[in-house]
């Protein structure tokens, strides 16, 4: 059975979106590497529209490890409103995403990689179904967007267990927790 795994960029002050204003001045080669060790490790990817949307603008038609990676793997959408994925190797899900994602998670022998901490990692965490959450806390304050735009999700409490911390060269760390 595989793990799904949560990999999330946050700020100091909790933002997980407008990376615009925080996240680009901390990439490098250390976090590249990273981050293409997580492809790696994962049989698939898992998103919502709104991921989906920005991921299937930018990297199809990017070049190098990670976007080849990105662009071969298997692809799981999960929406009520996307018909017709045009990137390749996407599936949408529908129906009831516990119950879809329980099963992908039966059928799967590795890890099923999420990016990013919206409407469906928390429906995962909700249900149980998120296995590891990896926060690369980033050593500045967004200081924008609102409370949705936040780690934060009214009425979602549940303990971790921290599994690893690592500090990149960036001053980036990067935080592993086992959730389920």
């Amino acid at each position: 059975m595989g793990k799904i795994v949560s990999s999330v960029f946050i700020s100091l002050d909790g933002v997980i979106n407008h990376m615009e204003a925080w996240h680009f001045g901390f990439i490098d080669d250390e976090s590249d590497a990273l981050a293409i060790q997580q492809l790696r490790d994962s049989d698939a990817l898992l998103m919502g529209r709104r991921t989906y949307e920005t991921y299937a603008s930018a990297w199809p038609g990017r070049e190098g490890d990670y976007a080849d990676r990105i662009n071969a793997m298997p692809k799981y959408v999960a929406s009520a409103t996307l018909r017709s994925p045009e990137w390749a190797n996407t599936t949408v899900l529908d129906g009831d995403l516990a119950e879809t994602v329980a099963t992908l998670k039966q059928d799967t022998q590795r890890n099923i990689l999420m990016h990013g901490y919206g409407p469906v990692a928390k429906t995962l965490v909700r249900h149980g179904l998120l296995d590891e959450l990896f926060l690369w806390v980033h050593p500045m304050l967004a200081g924008v967007g609102t409370l949705s735009d936040t780690l934060m999700s009214e009425g979602l409490n549940k303990q971790l267990a921290l599994l690893d911390a690592k500090t990149l060269n960036s001053g980036v760390v990067v935080l592993s927790y086992l959730a389920s």
